[in-house]
């Protein structure tokens, strides 16, 4: 098939030709193919110490977490949780089960106990690794060991334990299929799922990045690679610490985005590649202490998780006039790139504002009507699906759900609205999903919704997404009081805070005297939705 062509049935493919992609190989042997060439680089830079890890450390370091594993009874297919920040220890937890033939599931350190827990019997993990002051968090569960990457608390284990192990390991057989990262996501819609990537899933999504004769020149060996974005969220686990792996670049890990912080761990260590997302890009620029540093190192920002807008781009554009800015779509269960901007290749290709760039090689995308499912040609909207060797295998022990979303000739389904332009760039236009996006979290209205019935004063409730400038959107509540109830907004914004992490939070409710359904019950979101941006919620 011709490059930048369609076939008969309007399937798209990149503009880059096929390469040769190892996914044979385990994953860690992947991301350290070349280790020989870099082996004395510096690999992870800690920003909050300035402590640095060659490459040779990281990959010695990563083969001693993988004995330890296995003295504490981690055997081959069994799920370890990383409830960290960014640091090195998540990055040697990591590679560590990796190594061991060990599934690693991430979680974010800011959910609540609930949330934490749900994940972990969810995915029966058998190891925590954390920090001391989340223990608590992890109470009542029962017959998993916990690793602290500092001082323990009575009861669990030091990292050392892991790090420091000196037993004699044997790298067992891992198949291509095997799962080695268990990020969780909602989806299209729903609870949060299990998505579980291979080795060759995720080999085969970095080198679509980073490999071949004609990769993306914003990452190679010589770079500098802000790891601002959370090691727990697929975006940064894959298009930064792994991507940066495979290629020998450095590193640098900020545990948490904080505005002078961010600049001056740029001006310091001379940042060459600045992977962000929007609500990051807002924040930088509307900042007054931005001249005050030196930024014109950075050559390349990227922004993924969530859409920017023009008057964003322009922004970020007038801020740093050298650097090259360029968008890419992704998703957990893709693996997660599904489309990523050109203009760094070594013959760039000029990329509009607004597009995502073009589909990754190796992978074949087309748009589908909802309606009917047949695939449509340049510059009609339709649901984005994507094909190839990089998507999940699947949701972990949710068969349903999977086929819901890979169909039967292997095609994923986003359920993103878009179109792809005479040029082969792909815009995005609208969601056939329900999914709330926050700062490029992710918030399923049915989960918020679970917990608000929960309450004995309301009998009813919808959730869907109001636009925010400064998150892209947040979760606002349709609520219908039951009978006789005066429950106020301020306690049911009180009652969810108390459940669910920071970005779940309830912006707003509207009280309603019933919630719009279909006949079959399915909440009309849309019909919400529509009422929010006509500015006459209620």
């Amino acid at each position: 098939m011709a490059v930048g062509t369609i076939t008969k049935e309007h399937i798209y493919r990149s503009k880059l030709p096929d390469i040769e992609i190892p996914n044979h190989l385990p994953l860690h042997t992947y991301c350290f193919q070349h280790l020989d060439t870099f082996r004395s680089r510096p690999c992870l830079i800690d920003g909050s110490t300035g402590r640095q890890y060659s490459y040779d450390e990281v990959h010695s370091i990563s083969r001693r977490v993988a004995s330890g594993l296995v003295k504490l009874g981690i055997q081959q297919h069994d799920i370890i949780m990383l409830l960290l920040p960014n640091s090195p220890e998540f990055v040697f937890a990591f590679l560590g089960a990796s190594f061991c033939g060990a599934t690693a599931t991430t979680a974010n350190p800011f959910y609540t106990p609930a949330e934490v827990q749900k994940q972990a019997r969810a995915c029966r993990a058998r190891l925590v690794v954390t920090l001391a002051r989340y223990v608590e968090r992890l109470s009542g569960l029962e017959g998993v060991k916990i690793v602290c990457v500092d001082e323990p608390p009575e009861g669990c284990l030091h990292m050392s334990e892991l790090t420091e192990s000196t037993e004699p390991f044997t790298e067992p057989s891992i198949e291509p299929d095997d799962v080695v990262a268990l990020p969780y996501s909602s989806g299209t819609t729903g609870l949060p799922k299990g998505v579980m990537l291979t080795h060759k899933s995720l080999i085969t999504s970095v080198a679509q990045q980073v490999d071949g004769e004609n990769p993306n020149l914003y990452f190679h060996s010589e770079d500098v690679i802000l790891c601002v974005l959370p090691l727990f969220h697929i975006y940064s686990l894959n298009s930064v610490l792994l991507c940066g792996l495979r290629v020998g670049a450095s590193i640098l890990l900020m545990q948490k985005f904080e505005n002078v912080g961010l600049m001056e761990l740029v001006e310091r260590y001379k940042v060459t590649i600045m992977p962000i997302v929007p609500p990051i890009v807002l924040a930088i620029t509307k900042s007054k202490e931005v001249g005050r540093y030196d930024m014109s190192s950075i050559r390349t920002v990227m922004s993924g998780a969530a859409p920017m807008g023009k008057e964003l781009e322009d922004a970020l554009r007038a801020m740093l006039p050298d650097a090259k800015l360029g968008q890419g779509y992704g998703m957990t269960e893709a693996g997660p790139v599904l489309s990523m901007c050109l203009a760094f290749a070594k013959e760039p290709f000029e990329i509009k504002s607004g597009s995502c760039g073009t589909v990754v090689r190796n992978a074949e995308l087309k748009i589908v009507d909802p309606e009917t499912g047949v695939s449509l040609p340049h510059n009609q909207a339709g649901e984005i699906c994507i094909r190839g060797a990089q998507i999940m295998k699947g949701y972990l022990n949710d068969s349903e759900a999977t086929k819901g979303t890979i169909d039967k000739d292997g095609w994923l389904h986003t359920g993103d609205i878009g179109y792809v332009d005479d040029d082969e760039e792909i815009f995005i236009v609208d969601r056939l999903k329900e999914l709330i996006k926050f700062k490029g979290f992710q918030v399923a209205p049915a989960e918020l919704e679970a917990l608000l019935v929960s309450h004995p004063a309301i009998a009813d409730a919808a959730v869907v997404p109001m636009k925010d400038e400064a998150a892209g959107e947040v979760p606002v509540a349709f609520v219908v009081r039951l009978n006789g109830s005066q429950i106020t907004e301020d306690e049911i914004k009180q009652y969810i805070a108390k459940q669910v992490i920071f970005y779940k939070r309830i912006a707003k409710v509207f009280f309603e005297n019933s919630i719009p359904k279909a006949s079959s019950g399915k909440i009309l979101r849309k019909e919400l939705r529509a009422r929010l941006a006509a500015g006459s919620p209620q």
